[in-house]
C-alpha cells in the first residue's frame, strides 16, 4: 500500500477521501492547507479558515489519522491574488480555482507531501484518473451535477501521476452517505462557495484593495449595430468606441466587471435585462446590451496563444496546419457544446459550432473527447 498525503480542507468530499483511502489499506497523512488569513472582505463568515482547519482536525481525530497544518499563503497571494489583481486591472477575468489547483494544490502543496515521504496527493475532487499506454488521462467525475475536472485542466503529466481522486467514481449523495454512516463532522457540511481558500466575496471590495475607483460611462450598443452583421474570425473581435452607442448610464471602474454581467450596474429604464458586453479599462468604458440575445453576448469561437495552451493529453498536441472536433465548454458546469480546433502558427483557432454567450479574455477553454480532459487555454 501507498503512502498517501491528503489536503484536508474541512468539508465532506476530502474527508470521504480520506476515509476511502484509508479503508482501502494506505498510510494516510491529513494536511490542513492555511492560504488565506483575511476574513475582512468575506460575506458573513462564509469559508472560515479557522473553522474548516478545527473540521478537519476533527475529521483526522476521528479516522485516527496523523494530521498538521501548512501555512501557503506567502504563496498564495503571489501566485494567485497578485495574478488576480493584474488579470482584473488589464480588462480579464481570471480563474482563481484553475490556478489554485495548478499552482498551489499539485504544485507547493504536492512538493510538501514529497517531502513528507508521500507516494500520492489526495483531494476529494470529483474526477478520475486512468493509466494508458501513452501515460495518464484525466477524467470527468461519474457524477456530472459535480465534475470537477474543469478546475484541474492546467495540471501536468507529473502532477497527475502523483494525484488520486478517491471520490472521482461517486455521487454527491453517496459520499454524504458515507460520512453521515462514519459520524463524521463534515457530513452535513455546506459545500464551501465563492473564491478558493477565501470564500464568498463581494468582488468589487476585494479588488478595491489594489484597484482604485474611477469614474466612466456605460455605453448602450443598438440591437443592431451594424458591426455585427460582419462575420468574426475566432482571433478578431469587435471593438466599441463611444459613438457606437448612447450613454445610459456611469461606474466606478471597468476593470471590476466582466462580461456577461447583469448585476451591479444600477440602470434601469429598459424593457429587457442589461449585459455587459464589452470592457474598455484604456478608455474606462463599459459597453452593454439589452436583451440576453443581444448579438454583442455571443462569438462564433475564440483564440488561444501559443504560451497559454495547455495539453494534459500529450498524445493529442496539434502541430500547426492540424484541426481536430472536440467538446468543450469556456466556463465551470456548462453544457458541453461541440468545436473545432484548428492549430496556426500564433495559436489555437476555436470555431464552435454555435455560437457561445458570454466568452470572456482571461477565462479558460477546455476541451473534452467523450470523458477525457484533452487540454486547455486560456481565452485572448
Amino acid at each position: 500500500m501507498a503512502k498517501v498525503v491528503v489536503g484536508l480542507s474541512g468539508g465532506v468530499d476530502s474527508s470521504v477521501a480520506a476515509y476511502l483511502l484509508k479503508e482501502q489499506g494506505h498510510e494516510v497523512i491529513g494536511v490542513f492547507m492555511k492560504n488565506w488569513h483575511d476574513t475582512q472582505f468575506t460575506i458573513s463568515d462564509e469559508c472560515p479558515w479557522e473553522e474548516d482547519s478545527k473540521d478537519a482536525l476533527l475529521v483526522a481525530d476521528k479516522l485516527g489519522i496523523p494530521f498538521h497544518t501548512i501555512d501557503l499563503s506567502e504563496e498564495y497571494y503571489e501566485r494567485i491574488v497578485s495574478y488576480m489583481f493584474d488579470e482584473y486591472k488589464n480588462g480579464r477575468t481570471p480563474n482563481p480555482d484553475v490556478l489554485c489547483n495548478r499552482e498551489i494544490k499539485f504544485d507547493t502543496f504536492l512538493k510538501h507531501a514529497l517531502l513528507l515521504g508521500a507516494d500520492y496527493v489526495a483531494t476529494g475532487h470529483y474526477c478520475r484518473k486512468r493509466k494508458t499506454k501513452d501515460g495518464y488521462e484525466l477524467m470527468a467525475g461519474l457524477d456530472e451535477k459535480k465534475d470537477q475536472s474543469y478546475f484541474l485542466c492546467q495540471i501536468n503529466q507529473e502532477q497527475l501521476s502523483k494525484a488520486l481522486f478517491p471520490i472521482g467514481e461517486l455521487n454527491k449523495s453517496d459520499v454524504r452517505a458515507i460520512a453521515s454512516e462514519q459520524n463524521l463532522v463534515t457530513a452535513e457540511k455546506r459545500d464551501s462557495q465563492g473564491l478558493c481558500f477565501i470564500g464568498k466575496v463581494k468582488l468589487p471590495d476585494f479588488l478595491k484593495q489594489k484597484l482604485k475607483e474611477k469614474e466612466g460611462n456605460v455605453i448602450r450598443v443598438s440591437r443592431d449595430w451594424e458591426g455585427f452583421s460582419n462575420p468574426l474570425k475566432p482571433s478578431q473581435e469587435y471593438i466599441f468606441s463611444e459613438a457606437d452607442g448612447t450613454k445610459v448610464g456611469e461606474h466606478n471602474g471597468a476593470h471590476f466587471y466582466t462580461i456577461g454581467q447583469r448585476k451591479g450596474l444600477n440602470i434601469g429604464g429598459h424593457s429587457n435585462p442589461i449585459f455587459i458586453i464589452q470592457t474598455n479599462t484604456k478608455t474606462n468604458t463599459i459597453y452593454v446590451g439589452e436583451g440576453d440575445d443581444h448579438l454583442g453576448l455571443y462569438r462564433p469561437g475564440l483564440a488561444i496563444k501559443n504560451k497559454d495552451i495547455h495539453w494534459v493529453k500529450q498524445s493529442d498536441k496539434l502541430l500547426a496546419g492540424d484541426e481536430k472536433g472536440y467538446q468543450m465548454r469556456i466556463r465551470y458546469r456548462q453544457k458541453l457544446f461541440q468545436a473545432k480546433l484548428v492549430k496556426t502558427n500564433q495559436g489555437l483557432d476555436i470555431y464552435f459550432d454555435q455560437s457561445q454567450k458570454a466568452v470572456a479574455k482571461g477565462q479558460f477553454a477546455v476541451w473534452y473527447e467523450n470523458d477525457v480532459l484533452v487540454g486547455s487555454g486560456v481565452i485572448s
